[in-house]
């Protein structure tokens, strides 16, 4: 019984998704950008306010400007896409006001899941005739895989960050050794330049 009461209070952690509302300013845009792994479904559900004369559109874009999803004059609506690769995307709100009319302000809510969070648990467990408790558990299992690879790519970012760092110390170390033999070069050649001088005006 515990067991259960503890599956069940971790599964409802988890269905807490965060969503965002922010404020779209008339003829301008606002984005938002998240990390989305490879091979990993995106699914958004967005909900702006009426306004009269005026038009959204949104257009959703990775790092090297692929457009991943686009619609323009929306109101309420929800889009999806798969990342093949570890990346960055960005969720643009567009607005588009007539000159001749007079823009106010309107509220967008956005709502964006990632990864099992995009997976219906009910809908699965129904087609295969799973418990719920078999569900949870399978929301967990995929859950624990998600975790393990999330733990796979901070190692691997890890590294990554490991090499950056020590090719930066090393390329320091390099210019600091020729800056030093650069200035002894020069103040070599100063001595040996002012002792010619000297001898030359017999001075020394």
């Amino acid at each position: 019984m515990l067991v259960k009461i503890l599956l069940v209070f971790v599964v409802a952690i988890m269905a807490q998704t965060h969503g965002v509302m922010f404020r779209l300013v008339p003829n301008t845009q606002k984005c938002l950008r998240d990390e989305m792994q490879g091979n990993q479904i995106v699914a958004g559900e967005y909900e702006i306010t009426n306004a009269p004369g005026q038009k959204i559109d949104y257009v959703v874009r990775d790092t090297k400007g692929h457009i991943l999803a686009q619609k323009e004059d929306v109101s309420k609506g929800k889009f999806s896409f798969t990342s093949e690769m570890y990346d960055t995307f960005e969720i643009c709100f567009i607005s588009h006001v007539p000159a001749t009319h007079r823009g106010i302000d309107q509220e967008v809510a956005l709502d964006v899941k990632k990864g099992i969070e995009t997976k219906s648990y009910e809908g699965i467990g129904e087609a295969a005739k799973l418990k719920p408790l078999e569900v949870d558990l399978k929301r967990l299992e995929d859950l624990s895989d998600a975790i393990v690879q999330d733990f796979a790519l901070m190692r691997k970012r890890e590294e990554e960050m490991r090499d950056t760092n020590e090719s930066t110390n090393s390329r320091v170390l390099f210019f600091s050794i020729f800056s030093m033999s650069c200035l002894l070069g020069l103040a070599t050649w100063q001595v040996l330049y002012l002792r010619r001088y000297f001898i030359a005006k017999k001075l020394i």
